[in-house]
């Protein structure tokens, strides 16, 4: 299909990249401000990542613990990031929170409430106190749609994909790219940009994120345009994850399973977790059971699909369908199974990414003037490992704090330049990928997550990661000779050369964190450094240069006083009746 050379021009206030509940909850505040937003995604505006997030959205209520404080929710998070978190950030999201449930809870969204009409909370796995909302087993769902209509008049172009940032001698004026089904290219002028295209955990070859999303793009559009990027060897694997059929392998099974009484076991029968920790069992922490998972398979313990069993069936059928609806159907619908007459094969799967772009805690503004970022795309507030329930509460946190300040910087910003050149060049480097050519993105994209599954996955080695880089530049050099040949259909193709050379490039910079990492320390496991040290007790953080990527680290902040003295106090807890989503 012949290519359009025209280019169409749009200009707002604030563009937002990322249609999930950050970028939602930017635009919806830059809109507040009384800017003009646009916000572009991928998919639309009710089916974003976010969906996926099932258990809750943590804030200090006091609904069922009244003694529960900011402060003590501050030390449990910093606990369970193993002292990497940024305490600025920590804080910020444990004072903040509150409100912004409250907000939701406003516009609409169905939390579970108690019979007074308060919103209920629960225990989720590290937690010192109950104070997890929730909205059934479907809290992603419930908090997107609530943004969605709240943003309902806000512009949005849906299946556009954005190939490259607008910058300029330090400062960002926009964004660049394409409509999916069309392929027309649009410049976005704006006078503040606020990214929220969310983590790189689709880089595994079993992921719990969905094809075409969570490629690291977001990621790579940062880096690219001068950004830092921190932590990404930092990956946190579920334990329990679909092992077939191969279109939803990785496909998340809640440890809502496990938290309603669901067993390990592995193929010759034996309850496993005997072996990695006889008191808490399959209630133990997340990356505690993932390793005990990963060892059994990669023992040889393993099924017929390669993963171990979750056993719910010794439970009532009647409690399966009330407590654990989605799992039961969704094993209906892909496998034709009984969840409460078979057990389940599952195996560990790339979850979440706590590295990210480097952001400012108080603005979320990052290296580049004029860009900010919120949400999963960032780095700075998990640490090494998040606390359940964290993720969907940074999301309207720190999007309602990257638009709001986006909208005042767009206000203030008195002159802007927005050189011809610079768009001349990204339309040009964008109309270069269509051509002919030997190979084709979505091989290679498989053949790169297999090569991080098995050489960055659970557990590495320095053996293992060195091929990683190697393998890493050999599939980079097969990406050169990619085919992209757009058709009536549409320009998937396009996007998935841009997927895939986003992977690439972020794969690279997270091989060389988990190198760099000489350390075991909570989600990042290294045989042959199987002790934290702390003398690692610091930010990796990756740029681009141009001989290629360039690796230096940085000394965490610590705690004030009074709070890290909380920290110290705050036990490890057992996990019995606690969720660790």
């Amino acid at each position: 299909m012949p290519i359009n050379t025209d280019i169409e021009i749009h200009a707002v206030n604030v563009l937002v990249i990322g249609s999930g509940a950050a970028g939602l909850r930017a635009a919806i505040a830059a809109a507040e401000a009384g800017c003009e937003v646009l916000i572009v995604g991928k998919r639309a505006r009710t089916d974003a990542h976010t969906v996926l997030a099932a258990g809750g959205i943590n804030a200090v209520l006091g609904t069922r613990d009244p003694q529960d404080t900011w402060e003590q929710h501050f030390a449990d998070t910093y606990k369970e990031g193993y002292g990497l978190g940024d305490p600025a950030m920590i804080e910020i999201l444990a004072r903040e929170a509150p409100e912004a449930i409250r907000e939701l809870a406003d516009w609409g969204t169905p939390f579970t409430r108690l019979p007074d009409g308060r919103l209920d909370q629960r225990f989720f796995g590290a937690h010192t106190y109950r104070r997890t909302c929730f909205a059934g087993d479907w809290t992603g769902r419930a908090v997107l749609e609530t943004l969605a209509r709240r943003s309902a008049g806000i512009a949005m172009r849906e299946r556009f994909y954005v190939s490259g940032l607008l910058h300029a001698d330090g400062e960002c004026f926009g964004a660049f790219g394409f409509d999916l089904d069309t392929g027309t290219r649009t410049a976005i002028y704006a006078d503040a940009v606020v990214l929220a295209a969310g983590g790189h955990t689709r880089l595994w070859r079993r992921s719990s994120s969905r094809r075409d999303e969570n490629t690291g793009d977001g990621m790579s559009l940062a880096l690219r345009a001068g950004c830092r990027l921190a932590d990404l060897e930092l990956v946190q694997f579920h334990p329990t994850g679909m092992v077939h059929p191969e279109e939803v392998a990785g496909t998340l099974v809640t440890e809502a399973v496990r938290g309603e009484g669901g067993r390990l076991y592995n193929a010759l029968g034996e309850r496993f977790m005997t072996a990695y920790d006889p008191e808490r069992m399959e209630l133990s922490t997340r990356d505690r059971v993932a390793l005990a998972c990963y060892t059994e398979i990669t023992e040889g313990r393993s099924g017929p699909n390669g993963g171990i069993f979750l056993d719910i069936s010794h439970q009532d059928k009647a409690l399966i369908l009330e407590r654990l609806p989605r799992m039961y159907r969704q094993f209906l619908e892909h496998q034709l199974l009984d969840i409460s007459t078979t057990p389940m094969e599952v195996a560990p799967t790339a979850h979440y990414s706590m590295g990210g772009v480097v952001v400012d805690a108080e603005t979320t503004a990052t290296d580049l003037t004029g860009l900010y970022a919120a949400g999963e795309v960032t780095a700075g507030l998990h640490g090494a490992n998040r606390l359940g329930g964290n993720s969907l509460t940074e999301t309207v946190v720190f999007g309602r704090r990257a638009g709001q300040a986006a909208a005042a910087w767009a206000r203030d910003r008195t002159t802007i330049s927005r050189p011809s050149a610079v768009v001349t060049a990204v339309n040009e480097a964008l109309l270069g990928l269509v051509k002919r050519g030997g190979e084709f993105a979505r091989p290679i994209q498989r053949d790169l997550r297999t090569l991080m599954w098995q050489r960055c996955g659970v557990v590495r080695d320095e053996d293992g990661l060195k091929q990683a880089l190697a393998g890493i530049e050999a599939l980079t050099e097969r990406a050169r000779d990619v085919d992209v040949s757009p058709t009536a259909e549409g320009y998937e193709d396009l996007a998935h050369l841009l997927d895939l050379r986003a992977a690439l490039l972020v794969a690279e910079a997270t091989v060389l964190g988990a190198i760099a990492r000489r350390e075991t320390r909570g989600c990042h496991n290294r045989s042959d450094y199987p002790a934290l040290d702390e003398t690692l007790t610091r930010t990796l953080e990756v740029s681009s240069t141009e001989s290629g990527l360039r690796l230096a680290s940085r000394a965490v902040l610590k705690p004030a006083p009074e709070l890290a003295r909380l920290v110290e106090r705050t036990a490890d807890l057992e996990s019995t009746g606690r969720l660790v989503e």
